[in-house]
């Protein structure tokens, strides 16, 4: 028997093999994402305009188009439950847990502390390892830094109440970090049936007496009428975010992100990023995305009944040919201290969209109460003094 740890929640063992293949090629050291110079040895970076690996030290490039890499192709879901992938569909990575927010972030072995991207908190690097699905595709940026760093502060000058400080320390070119953040992709067919009540608007005169007065008013009733049917729906890359490090209500409001262009992985697309390991695990995921796929569900079954009303009591959906994939999109994000509190910034990597915690200066929000208050008070007097 092997003393090897067992692997991670989400993953599948290793298959039966002896201890000394396990020992030779699976637990081997873990991939680095790092590509050096073949000239002077610095670290190569992808650069998705140029389809090259270039090197910012010394200007040697090399050709990567990614061209030779297999069809981007889904996995059989319940196959995963039942009985796990096979071994080729898992990688080791060197990561490092952050105490602060627990995101495993990869780092390259000459980095030995640094900040975290996720929280800025102050982060020695280890050599611990993550075992996890391999990606099927990566998006990748289609923006470069500087283009993300205008965006951002392009969007703390539009936030009145934003303190002046924390836009000027936004403002002096902080670094960025490149990240590919993990999701999951899920397809299924579902088929619903459903009862429910359809209603139908409709209105009647009814004489009423106010102070008096006889009038007649228009009063709306529903009337209700029982139904039933069914509605079926295939779903194509419901997207689920499978990162606990970032707010979803951010992460989440960078949508849309144009999934045709995902490229089959390689880690040469990854070479001068980071890259995050998920930790959301793919049964975690499908939990998040069947709750999508219901609330459509609903929305398909509303459209159905029809009428100006619907009421829905009762929905049976059987889903069928689940399949799923891990993707990497790029986020360039920011994650500054001011004043002892963290602000985190996030920028999509293909659009320049921008989302964060919103700061707020106390200053500015009383300063504006009393220009408020102000200019209420001279209203009132002005009113008042022309009556």
């Amino acid at each position: 028997m092997s003393d090897l740890p067992p692997p991670p929640p989400g993953t599948a063992p290793a298959p039966n093999r002896s201890d000394a293949d396990a020992d030779a090629d699976v637990y081997d050291g873990a991939e680095e994402h790092r590509f050096p110079c073949d000239q002077c040895g610095s670290d190569f970076r992808y650069d998705p305009a140029a389809g090259k690996l270039v090197c910012d030290h010394c200007g040697n490039a090399r050709d990567y188009d990614g061209t030779d890499l297999p069809e981007i192709r889904e996995m059989d879901y319940e196959a995963a439950l039942r009985a796990g992938l096979d071994a080729a569909e898992y990688e080791e990575t060197r990561v490092t847990a952050c105490p602060g927010c627990g995101a495993q972030v990869e780092f390259s072995s000459d980095i030995h502390a640094t900040e975290c991207p996720f929280c800025a908190t102050p982060v020695v690097t280890d050599t611990g390892t993550h075992r996890h699905i391999k990606p099927k595709g990566v998006l990748p940026f289609q923006i470069d830094e500087r283009a993300a760093q205008k965006a951002m502060t392009d969007w703390l000058g539009r936030l009145w109440f934003a303190p002046n400080g924390l836009q000027e320390y936004a403002r002096k070119g902080r670094k960025l970090d490149g990240i590919y953040v993990p999701y999951w992709t899920y397809d299924a067919q579902t088929r619903s049936t459903y009862r429910g009540q359809r209603g139908t608007v409709y209105y009647v005169n009814r004489t009423v007496t106010r102070n008096g007065k006889t009038e007649t008013v228009r009063e709306q009733k529903i009337r209700w009428t029982n139904v039933s049917g069914r509605v079926s729906r295939f779903f194509d890359d419901v997207l689920v975010l499978a990162s606990r490090s970032l707010p979803k209500k951010y992460t989440d409001r960078l949508a849309p992100w144009n999934l045709t262009m995902l490229d089959p992985y390689a880690p040469e697309f990854l070479a001068g990023f980071r890259a995050e390991g998920y930790g959301i695990d793919v049964e975690e995921g499908f939990d998040e995305a069947r709750g999508i796929m219901d609330d459509q569900i609903r929305r398909d079954i509303r459209a159905d009944i029809g009428g100006d009303r619907q009421r829905i009591s009762h929905v049976s959906t059987d889903v069928s040919d689940i399949t799923f994939k891990h993707i990497l999109l790029p986020v360039w994000m920011a994650a500054y201290k001011y004043k002892g509190k963290s602000y985190r910034f996030v920028v999509n990597g293909q659009t320049g969209r921008v989302q964060g915690e919103r700061p707020w200066s106390a200053i500015k929000i009383a300063i504006a109460v009393v220009l408020a208050l102000a200019l209420a008070g001279a209203g009132a007097y002005l009113y008042t003094f022309y009556q």
